[in-house]
């Protein structure tokens, strides 16, 4: 069926009002949407910034009387005048299919392709990672994903130890173990990205002994070949003598999910432990690599 939407224009100091009195008329769900284009990069720990301009938006059942929800928020509301909005009639979709048909194969370097799980494989003598990555972030068509996967299809992989730090789907993780890596270990704060990742690995058939995934506090303090860590700057850097106590010298390491003006923190943090090679960039983006000193 058809849903009907409100959206409220209104700024970050009163979005939370309008959420709280849209979910009491009977809101299905709420949302929360930049107003005006304005970047969040990096939240400090336990804050939940928002947009200054922000659009405050709630989904209904189409047979809801808009009039009555609109009376309700202006009449409840505390603050005046009362935001601009806009309702509107939105198509009903199978959104999780709707994605499904935009999700098509890519190939990073010379023989490694993602595919998505429901298409067939372009190479069927590539090595080919068959991903279905749910609630998870990762399928490889972020910049910092693909500069990721690129980086570990030029690398000698075989019987390799790998660290794979804040896995999410476990696109890099099963790309490692797919390219000749005997040991992965998982690491990431949502127990989501976890039960991805494991449900990747089995649709990629890889054996169950060969990947193992914790939440960071529950990871085994073990040395590896290589680490890979695709999440953000901020956590990069604080990561910094974690991350490093994971390799022995001649250990290899790769950083993503790097804005390019924050390339100097990185490199000067890792530098210390690390000969760093040339950065690598990909529109906004960049990967920062070396090896243990």
């Amino acid at each position: 069926m058809p849903w009907i939407q409100i959206k409220l224009d209104t700024s970050s100091d009163h979005a939370e009002e309008l959420e709280d009195l849209l979910l009491e008329t009977g809101a299905s769900a709420v949302t929360l949407q930049d107003g005006e284009d304005q970047p969040l990069y990096e939240p400090e720990l336990g804050s939940t910034p928002l947009w200054h301009q922000t659009v405050v938006v709630g989904l209904f059942d189409a047979h809801t009387e808009m009039d009555t929800v609109v009376t309700y928020l202006k009449e409840t509301y505390q603050r005046q005048p009362f935001p601009t909005y806009k309702i509107e009639i939105v198509e009903d979709k199978d959104w999780e299919r709707e994605w499904m048909t935009h999700f098509e194969p890519m190939q990073f370097g010379s023989r490694l392709w993602v595919c998505p799980s429901w298409k067939e494989v372009p190479d069927p003598d590539a090595v080919n990672l068959m991903l279905d990555p749910g609630l998870a972030f990762g399928t490889g068509t972020h910049p910092t994903t693909a500069l990721c996967l690129k980086w570990l299809e030029a690398q000698d992989m075989e019987r390799k130890k790998v660290i794979d730090y804040g896995c999410g789907s476990g696109i890099l993780a099963i790309a490692a173990l797919l390219l000749g890596a005997n040991q992965l270990t998982g690491v990431d704060l949502d127990p989501q990205a976890l039960e991805a990742t494991i449900d990747n690995s089995q649709r990629n058939n890889i054996a169950p002994e060969k990947l193992k995934v914790f939440l960071p506090d529950q990871a085994p303090e073990e040395t590896a070949d290589t680490v890979i860590a695709n999440i953000l700057a901020g956590p990069l850097v604080q990561l910094a003598p974690v991350l490093t106590k994971y390799l022995q010298p001649g250990g290899r390491i790769a950083l993503s999910g790097i804005l390019s003006e924050q390339k100097e923190s990185i490199v000067n943090t890792y530098s210390e432990w690390f000969d760093l090679n040339p950065v690598v960039h990909s529109e906004d983006w960049i990967l920062v690599s070396g090896t243990r000193k």
